[in-house]
């Protein structure tokens, strides 16, 4: 059997044992967090991009058809 000195140590010990394991829980948890929050910002990015992309080439059409036509109202803008 142990003493109580050894029980003592062995209770610090598991403490100190799940302690660490509830701090690297924890830090999982953390980064997790903020990998998805950056897949999510990437996914944002590339949406606004692809839209920014997409109202350019509505421009440029809208251009182009106003210059067939000789429209000066819309080649204003």
């Amino acid at each position: 059997m142990c003493s109580r000195s050894c029980q003592r140590r062995c209770v610090l010990l598991s403490r100190i044992g799940l302690t660490m394991a509830f701090g690297k829980r924890v830090a999982d948890y953390g980064y997790r967090a903020f990998s998805g929050s950056m897949m999510l910002l990437t996914v944002y990015g590339g949406y606004l991009c692809v839209l920014r992309g997409y109202r350019y080439m509505q421009k440029q059409k809208q251009l182009q058809i106003s210059a067939e036509n000789q429209d000066t109202e819309v080649m204003k803008d």
